[in-house]
């Protein structure tokens, strides 16, 4: 969707008045060739307005409210249920939690969640809030087929704004589907500090097994795939020769 040129350029002006497209881009880390290519198209990436919003001290979150494409986002649910809290936490965490639990006597120390990335968060995520149709009822609101959803998921992405509609659906957070991409951390999300680690404190042994199960299912078929298309890769460069 990415958000209007012109109400980027007066959000713009307002957020860092008195200067100029350069001035933005050299304070943000931004090409000048790339806000001038959005401004030329007349839209601009929601990156974009998160990494100036960052530069000068403004929420992404808020400044993503300020634009018609995201008015609501401070409007509609806003604290994450335990199962998005936890849909952001890496499977190598997981294992810690139960490990721990397993070998100390004492409540375990929380896992470290920023050392152990989730790389499949969003399609995490995605399934955490699923109420069972979420594909279909997205791809009949915004018009992407579901096999293109289902190709973005599998790929570890999510376009920003089907993100956040799929988070109108499904009525959960909205800035969740923001974090869940990638675009906004959960500090700007508003998001409990350390909610994460209460979370995973909150499940029994056997949910924590049954979650660990499912992760550790979902990277086995990753690695699989992956597995599966080094080797195509290297028969074809062999019959080239």
């Amino acid at each position: 969707m990415a958000v209007s040129a012109r109400s980027f350029q007066n959000w713009r002006s307002a957020v860092a008045p008195g200067e100029s497209n350069a001035d933005v881009c050299r304070r943000t880390g931004i090409k000048r060739s790339t806000l001038t290519q959005q401004i030329v198209r007349g839209k601009v990436s929601e990156i974009t307005v998160v990494r100036v919003a960052r530069a000068y001290g403004k929420n992404p979150v808020e400044a993503l409210s300020d634009f018609e494409e995201y008015s609501d986002l401070l409007g509609g649910p806003w604290r994450p249920t335990p199962a998005e809290l936890i849909s952001q936490v890496s499977y190598v965490c997981i294992l810690q939690v139960i490990l721990a639990r397993a070998t100390q006597s004492g409540p375990p120390e929380c896992p470290d969640l920023a050392k152990y990335p989730h790389r499949n968060a969003i399609r995490s995520w995605f399934e955490a809030v699923d109420p069972g149709d979420l594909r279909q009822q997205l791809s009949a609101k915004t018009g992407v087929a579901p096999q293109n959803i289902s190709a973005q998921l599998s790929a570890g992405r999510l376009a920003p704004e089907l993100a956040v509609e799929a988070a109108r659906i499904a009525g959960a957070s909205l800035p969740g589907g923001l974090v869940a991409t990638g675009l906004v951390t959960p500090g700007e999300a508003g998001w409990p500090q350390k909610g994460q680690q209460e979370a995973l404190a909150a499940l029994s042994d056997s949910e924590l097994m049954f979650l660990a199960r499912d992760r550790l299912d979902g990277v086995g078929k990753q690695l699989r795939k992956y597995e599966h298309d080094v080797e195509n890769d290297l028969t074809l460069l062999e019959n080239l020769g």
